[in-house]
């Protein structure tokens, strides 16, 4: 999966400054290639399914001695482990509710890291993708969520989702930028110039 080209950064990048140029809000952008490696599903699925599979076939046939049945048990596990770990399979392994899961943590933990809990006026805003969950998430400090509701972000949210799917991941954060830039020079008006993050996307590859 590839992720934005340097060229492609930095056209975020101006996006932001744009918008910043309007509002007190810090915003900072984060790409993600995935949430986690998900190392132990492989091993789950090849587990479960090495021990029924063979099984099944060997009382539904009583062909194989229990000699081949295990030949077959561990072929099976080592062949669907090397299956499994083809990025795409595993993601597709995974629920969706733990994927989703995992990359809310990962964006808390981003806006943690980009230091945007520490704004003047707590004014830091998130904009977090994880392109293998296809997951989007604006996370907003008090100094703006006292002003606009989490709920201001649902459709905006939504919208940058089905970009990333169809793989318009630049565009949907061009259009997420100016979108939020909307709402924030009214809610959360510039009152003086000042540039406390960097103006960049940052990339978790």
């Amino acid at each position: 999966m590839a992720l934005l080209s340097e060229y492609e950064q930095r056209q975020v990048a101006e996006a932001i400054a744009r918008v910043e140029q309007q509002t007190d809000a810090e915003l900072v952008t984060v790409l993600a290639a995935r949430a986690d490696d998900y190392a132990y599903i492989p091993l789950l699925w090849a587990s479960l399914l090495a021990l029924i599979v063979p099984g099944v076939v060997h009382y539904a046939t009583g062909w194989m001695s229990m000699h081949l049945l295990l030949l077959v048990q561990w072929a099976t596990f080592i062949v669907l482990c090397l299956v499994f770990r083809i990025p795409r399979i595993t993601t597709r392994l995974i629920p969706r509710s733990v994927r989703h899961w995992r990359a809310s943590n990962l964006a808390r933990r981003q806006f943690l890291e980009q230091n945007l809990h520490h704004t003047v006026g707590s004014t830091g805003m998130l904009i977090f993708v994880c392109e293998a969950e296809r997951y989007v998430e604006i996370l907003v400090d008090e100094g703006i969520s006292k002003r606009l509701d989490d709920k201001t972000w649902d459709i905006i949210v939504q919208t940058f989702t089905q970009q990333v799917k169809q793989g318009q991941t630049l565009q949907g954060f061009i259009t997420c930028i100016e979108a939020c830039g909307e709402l924030l020079k009214v809610h959360v008006p510039v009152t003086h110039v000042r540039n406390e993050l960097p103006n960049r996307l940052v990339v978790l590859a």
